[in-house]
């Protein structure tokens, strides 16, 4: 990973680390205007950014769903993998990258708006374990276990 993507100074997520702050409005703001890949192409909005939680949402479009016209299972991994390794760049003040990815699906969506939140499980030197929930308006919808791994800052 390196220190920008699409103009976003990852510097920002690296000085939260053992702050236990936020980052402020505006640059909440420049991560989602700048952000850019597959978060940008499943429309993730972060909603909050701090050392140890991050909060995101998505809404649902057609471009989202599967033949049957439900939220095809992927875009819940990837969600939890975006907020996930979002929260340990915070937490570890350096790049993480993912190991494992565990998805439980729990409800069908089809419409609306999909929130995740990220918690920490275990934040070691080496690796991390979040724990990422979705919701759909108000209902547990999906749960993921993400494993990351903390890289050296270059």
């Amino acid at each position: 990973m390196s220190t920008t993507s699409e103009g976003f100074d990852f510097a920002h997520l690296f000085a939260l680390a053992g702050t236990r702050s936020a980052l402020d409005a505006d640059t909440l703001n420049a991560l989602n205007s700048r952000n850019g890949g597959f978060d940008r192409h499943l429309g993730i909005d972060y909603l909050q950014v701090a050392d140890g939680r991050v909060r995101a949402r998505i809404e649902v479009t057609a471009h989202l769903l599967q033949p049957v016209g439900l939220v095809n299972g992927g875009v819940f991994c990837a969600l939890a993998e975006s907020v996930g390794s979002i929260a340990g760049v915070a937490a570890a003040g350096a790049p993480v990258v993912g190991v494992n990815n565990d998805t439980d699906f729990i409800e069908a969506v089809r419409d609306g708006v999909i929130e995740a939140k990220a918690t920490p499980i275990q934040l070691g030197g080496r690796t991390q374990l979040w724990e990422v929930l979705m919701r759909n308006e108000g209902r547990l919808v999906a749960r993921s276990n993400l494993r990351t791994m903390v890289m050296a800052r270059r």
